[in-house]
């Protein structure tokens, strides 16, 4: 009896222990991604997530990207941000837009953890497509050209995933070059 508790222990040690290792730390921005750290605490690291951040954090949304999750979050680029018309940032940032702010990003969040191979999955099932819903209430369409995953907006604009599977401890954040909009 005691040998097959320890066999079990061990066992589940070895599973448990396996699935934390498996997931890797990925880097970003110039900075280590740790999946054991959340969301928020991994995308201030990152220098090329700075307007990201800066938007979170102007749209009261730090404490939900803290929380349990898990969610799949599009983060745009810096460069990403600054394909956006002139001006653009500055007034989303405007405490008189916080709704709308707020609308744009959670619009690049899906309930749920989705790594890149679980999308992919998806875009075959749905023959080339995949619908998300946005935490906004919107959809994104995800497809894929050759090995590239992109996502498309309600608008047709499209963004391309630069890095995959950035995996946080309440969920994974794919690195995006573009900024994706709910419908107008």
């Amino acid at each position: 009896m005691k040998t097959r508790k320890f066999l079990s222990i061990a066992f589940m040690a070895l599973v448990f222990g396996a699935t934390s290792f498996a997931q890797k730390t990925v880097m970003v921005g110039g900075a280590a991604m740790y999946p054991s750290k959340n969301i928020v605490e991994n995308a201030v690291n990152s220098k090329d997530h700075t307007t990201l951040v800066a938007a979170v954090k102007a749209a009261g949304l730090v404490e939900t990207l803290q929380s349990k999750g898990p969610f799949t979050v599009f983060a745009p680029t810096n460069a990403a941000f600054a394909k956006l018309p002139m001006g653009t940032v500055e007034t989303l940032l405007k405490p008189e837009n916080l709704k709308m702010l707020q609308t744009i990003l959670t619009y690049h969040v899906v309930a749920g953890k989705m790594n890149a191979s679980d999308i992919a999955k998806a875009i075959k099932k749905g023959k080339g497509k995949a619908t998300l819903k946005t935490v906004s209430g919107g959809t994104l369409t995800a497809w894929m050209k050759g090995k590239n995953l992109y996502i498309t907006d309600e608008n047709g604009g499209k963004s391309k995933v630069t890095i995959a599977d950035v995996n946080q401890s309440n969920g994974v954040i794919h690195v995006v070059d573009a900024v994706v909009l709910p419908k107008k």
